[in-house]
């Protein structure tokens, strides 16, 4: 059992941690016809929006209310009003997502009775949702952004007590955790269709932000989970929720709708996807289909070739804490040793890695324990310490800004497992397979070593073997 610990310095050298008001936003992206506006200054909105833009490389909705000092210090009506008027005016939302920065959460604005009193004055509003979830990013960290986001989407959207004589036994409810990329969810949702059952994913930013070219501008989200899916979700047999972060989002839907859940909190590895398989087979009435069966002699067959190759070596990882357990407890059942695990926030899966202790802290703290290690992984930020230690890194996680394809990167279901197998591996075969600088000498010295009548060609021969 791994012992969590907080870093102790002052301050943060090289943020790990992305902030709350940006998971919630990414959350109502993945929501269809939505605007996401974060109530604060305009560079708290800048910031988010210049972040997902260089990791999805799509055009974001994202608006703010624009607070100055005064309007701060005042309170931040005005600003919501002017906000919510002039994007239903231009934007035509379905839904507005409000989330609140540090600015406005200090200050104390109760944004729920500002929507009140917005409703009361602009009832040409009444047929539009809006969500406000309070997000102060001076706490926590991206995932419980996400986390809570999702949870009042349910409670919003999710109508109460649905009669179990009105449930479909075919429908499935989703809850991916933010960890998820849209490729995660396209193949979450390939999977859990060939056993003819019949997906919802809150949020679903496999409509949304998976790169597709749409055939009309539209201000709003692409595409995502609609209203009508969202109320439709507590008349579904089941829920299916992936990281722990997803657990109070499906403890809300079973309080609301009474849709039982079952929750996995990693989908990376062998035995979690048999997990997932033998539930979605019970609950389907089906045996698992063949070509999955393949996928998984597949999945075999890729660790068996690959364990040579992660046998002893030394990874660290820095990482929201379900992906962090994710691709920490995967690690280790392929024989590597976690040298060193910083995460962004508390939860309880950090404990059961396999590793004596769980920092959460910053890239500085990463840097500072990967030393001697054989692969860093986290995401873009940590590419200068990789420089500076001469460390490998593989990007995991958002954002991932220098490398192409970051929205379909795959790492769930046997197919997703066995390529992190291949990618992974093959680094640690580059590596291996690298001269070392040390056994290469000058001209001079490779003449007075091999002796003056030999040539380049030999010398270099010579060397590497």
């Amino acid at each position: 059992m791994a012992r969590v610990e907080f870093s102790k310095k002052a301050c943060t050298v090289n943020p790990l941690k992305m902030s709350q008001p940006i998971g919630g936003a990414l959350a109502f992206m993945g929501v269809q016809g939505c605007m996401p506006l974060l109530h604060g200054s305009q560079g708290c909105t800048s910031f988010g929006l210049v972040l997902f833009v260089r990791h999805f490389r799509e055009a974001i909705p994202l608006q703010t209310t624009a607070m100055s000092e005064v309007a701060t210090v005042l309170g931040g009506l005005e600003n919501v009003e002017e906000a919510i008027v002039n994007i239903a005016k231009r934007a035509k939302p379905e839904v507005i997502g409000i989330c609140s920065t540090g600015v406005t959460e200090t200050k104390g604005d109760d944004v729920d009775g500002y929507i009140q009193l917005i409703r009361k004055r602009h009832p040409e509003l009444d047929h539009m949702g809006i969500v406000y979830v309070s997000t102060p990013d001076f706490k926590d960290a991206f995932q419980d952004g996400w986390e809570k986001t999702v949870a009042k989407l349910i409670e919003v959207f999710v109508p109460a007590n649905v009669e179990p004589a009105q449930r479909a036994p075919q429908r499935v409810n989703v809850l991916p955790g933010c960890h998820l990329t849209p490729g995660d969810i396209d193949e979450l949702r390939d999977i859990i269709e060939s056993f003819g059952l019949e997906p919802t994913f809150l949020p679903d930013l496999s409509g949304s932000l998976d790169g597709h070219l749409p055939e009309d501008f539209t201000p709003t989200t692409l595409g995502g989970t609609s209203r009508e899916g969202m109320a439709a979700m507590g008349s579904a047999a089941w829920t299916i929720a992936i990281g722990e972060q997803m657990r109070l989002a499906a403890t809300t839907l079973e309080k609301r709708g009474g849709v039982p859940f079952v929750l996995f909190d990693r989908l990376t590895g062998l035995a979690p996807n048999d997990e997932l398989m033998a539930f979605l087979s019970r609950i389907s009435g089906r045996p698992v289909p063949q070509k999955l069966r393949r996928q998984r002699g597949q999945l075999v067959d890729a660790m068996l070739d690959g364990h040579f190759h992660f046998g002893g070596r030394k990874v660290t990882v820095g990482a929201e804490p379900d992906l962090l357990y994710a691709i920490g407890s995967w690690l280790t059942e392929m024989g590597a040793h976690l040298q060193a695990a910083v995460t962004t926030t508390q939860s309880p899966v950090l404990e059961k890695l396999d590793i004596d202790e769980v920092l959460i802290g910053d890239l500085e703290d990463l840097e500072s324990r990967s030393a001697g290690a054989d692969l860093m992984m986290t995401h873009s930020h940590g590419r200068q310490a990789s420089e500076r230690l001469g460390v490998p890194l593989f990007r995991l996680g958002l954002p991932t800004f220098d490398r192409l394809g970051a929205g379909h990167e795959l790492t769930v279901g046997y197919r997703g497992t066995r390529t992190l197998i291949f990618t992974i591996g093959n680094m640690f075969i580059a590596q291996a397979h690298e001269p070392d600088p040390d056994t290469w000498r000058t001209s001079d010295e490779n003449v007075s070593h091999f002796g003056a009548e030999s040539s380049p060609e030999l010398v270099q021969l010579t060397t590497m073997a």
